[in-house]
């Protein structure tokens, strides 16, 4: 086994890791281009554990901050339709720390309407594009996944701006990330 993988989904979030020895992996925005990306890394690589860090929105009001995801959900696919059409269970997400009680909702959308932002708060804390593909990878492949998100937006109709004003404290935040748990 090699030596951790730190993934991010773009370069603006690992603006502040280059200064790391850290083996690091942009995937691009989604769930497949961070699916794709992943596999193939822990294919080529062989990291002996995957670190996932980024931004995510926060879905419930206060919220801020720096939190290592227990369990990741996917949120814009209807599992249990889907299970029931073809007979069997489908899960839709990945429990990577049961200790820990921070859930993230994954979908291909960036979340900025509050309707929506409303019903995600039903079933978990932070919202982001990419967490769930990429614990969905490592579990694939047996490899072990942590996943700390931090918060930049609030997944309103101010998340856009937001998260662009954000950009250099968050990837400032990333790193200090990075280098406590790599360090």
């Amino acid at each position: 086994m090699g030596r951790p993988l730190v993934v991010v989904a773009v370069r603006p979030e690992a603006a502040h890791l280059r200064d790391l020895e850290a083996d690091v992996l942009l995937t691009g925005i989604g769930k497949v281009a961070a699916a794709v990306a992943v596999s193939r890394a822990i294919a080529e690589r062989q990291p002996s554990f995957v670190l996932n860090v980024g931004t995510a929105g926060a879905l419930h009001d206060g919220l801020e901050g720096v939190h290592r995801i227990g369990r990741v959900l996917e949120h814009d696919v209807d599992h249990a339709a889907l299970g029931a059409l073809i007979g069997e269970d489908i899960s839709g997400e990945v429990v990577l720390d049961p200790d820990e009680p921070w859930v993230l909702a994954t979908g291909d959308a960036f979340v900025a309407d509050e309707a929506v932002r409303r019903a995600l708060a039903e079933r978990a804390h932070l919202v982001d594009m990419e967490g769930y593909a990429v614990a969905r990878a490592c579990q694939a492949a047996g490899v072990p996944c942590e996943m700390v998100k931090v918060v930049s937006d609030t997944a309103s109709d101010d998340a856009p701006t937001s998260w662009q004003e954000q950009a250099d404290r968050t990837a400032r935040v990333i790193a200090e990330v990075v280098a406590t748990r790599l360090g």
